[in-house]
């Protein structure tokens, strides 16, 4: 009898050895599981690239190239487009991680700010740029003017406006609303309120 009491106590004391020695395995997700289609990590609070009470008309139109992103206009009480030179403001904080002239792709003047977790916005054809590459800015702040510019084509002032995730233009969500392709609506700002 002793001797089997040894014996059982041995053993449970070799398992309980081996059982903290041994990492835990942790199955990985399996295709269409429950932890594979979580939600990518949280999109920032994004709000309208403009003044605090401006309405806009935003505008992701079919053949618009990239597809999901918005071109912006402003109307005056006539219903005639005043863009031209109106304040661009930062839709949520973060880095400067470009301002340039694109001579290539059609932007013109370009300004992109990362917002960390793999999120960035980019706004196009300014007229000017206020701030350069490297420069911190607050949502609200503003980054640069209303244009026109583009290397390559001839159009109005507006600005475009892509939000980006992990390097692909996404489908935007302005304020709560989300811009599906080919919306047309209009949208008061509430960037700084």
């Amino acid at each position: 009898m002793r001797r089997r009491f040894h014996r059982l106590f041995a053993a449970v004391c070799v398992a309980a050895a081996v059982a903290v020695a041994t990492p835990v395995a942790v199955a990985a997700p399996q295709a269409g599981t429950e932890s594979e289609t979580a939600a990518p990590l949280a999109r920032p609070g994004f709000r309208m690239p403009f003044i605090c009470g401006q309405v806009w008309r935003g505008n992701n139109w079919r053949g618009h190239g990239p597809a999901h992103s918005i071109d912006w206009n402003h109307y005056n009480a006539q219903g005639t487009p005043d863009d031209l030179g109106r304040r661009v403001l930062a839709s949520a904080g973060g880095t400067v991680v470009a301002s340039y002239y694109s001579t290539g792709d059609g932007y013109g003047n370009t300004i992109v700010i990362a917002h960390g977790d793999g999120w960035r916005t980019r706004y196009a054809h300014l007229k000017e740029r206020n701030v350069g590459r490297g420069a911190q800015v607050k949502r609200g702040q503003v980054i640069g003017k209303v244009g026109a510019t583009s290397a390559i084509y001839d159009f109005t002032p507006h600005l475009h406006y892509e939000q980006i995730h992990n390097g692909s233009v996404v489908v935007a969500v302005v304020q709560g609303v989300t811009w599906y392709d080919y919306l047309d609506r209009r949208l008061k700002s509430t960037n700084g309120c």
